[in-house]
């Protein structure tokens, strides 16, 4: 991955808001140095990127945690692209990691998954925990400390047939802020993303031979800050936009 390809959406003196490109991660590994200068370029990461052109950001702290956050707010997965908010000082940092943390801050995702949804609109509400097996998440349907509540709320914006399979194009609009939520939400109803290698099964995964990646996106964001509402928004990406020119649109979506 080329760091150059991160796009620069908007700036000012207190935040910048990127297009983060996919197979690019946003932190370092567990145990890697985020200002080492010997990195490998494919270890390279968001942090590092930050770090280097905002040397600033490396005072930015957690104040709950006192860890340092280099400015990062929030996260995208490294498959998946689109757009991310990054603070440029410790009180941006503190108002946007308030709203992140109050679901306050709307996003809007862009997917593609697996099958035909069962109506136009719909909200998924299943907690998520921690599975026991590496970094992945699992739906909980019983009371638990670890469950974490989390709700997803998705829209149907296009149909396409790929021979004989179906496939829907959602727009996604997470209300809570879950490790992988939208991932394990749409697996959890029998929609997995295509692309999926985490959660998607033998059939999703299989789409990776034309599409290397998840098909995820983060299209929109929008919040405050001094009383002043942002919007901004990042086009789907190339790789994603030519996959679906492969596939064949279905005239009405679902009603």
């Amino acid at each position: 991955m080329d760091i150059h390809e991160t796009n620069i959406i908007f700036e000012n003196d207190d935040f910048i808001i990127i297009n983060k490109p996919p197979g690019l991660l946003v932190h370092p590994i567990q145990g890697q140095n985020p200002k080492s200068e010997t990195l490998n370029p494919k270890s390279f990461t968001l942090v590092d990127w930050v770090t280097t052109h905002y040397p600033q950001t490396t005072q930015i702290t957690d104040s709950y945690s006192q860890e340092q956050k280099f400015g990062i707010v929030h996260r995208l997965d490294k498959e998946t692209s689109g757009i991310m908010v990054i603070a440029k000082n410790q009180t941006t940092f503190d108002a946007l990691k308030f709203q992140f943390q109050n679901h306050t801050i709307a996003k809007t995702y862009t997917a593609l998954v697996w099958g035909n949804m069962p109506q136009k609109t719909g909200i998924i509400s299943l907690s998520i925990a921690k599975s026991k097996h590496g970094t992945k998440r699992t739906v909980r349907r019983r009371d638990s400390l670890t469950n974490k509540p989390a709700q997803t709320q998705w829209e149907v914006i296009g149909q396409y047939d790929d021979n004989s399979q179906m496939l829907s194009l959602l727009s996604i609009t997470p209300k809570t802020g879950r490790t992988h939520q939208i991932r394990v939400h749409c697996a959890a109803i029998g929609h997995p993303v295509i692309g999926d290698y985490l959660y998607g099964g033998k059939t999703t995964r299989a789409y990776r031979d034309r599409l290397p990646r998840v098909f995820l996106h983060a299209e929109r964001i929008s919040f405050s800050l001094d009383g002043k509402t942002y919007t901004f928004a990042a086009p789907l990406p190339q790789d994603l936009a030519t996959f679906l020119k492969t596939l064949t649109p279905r005239a009405s979506v679902a009603g």
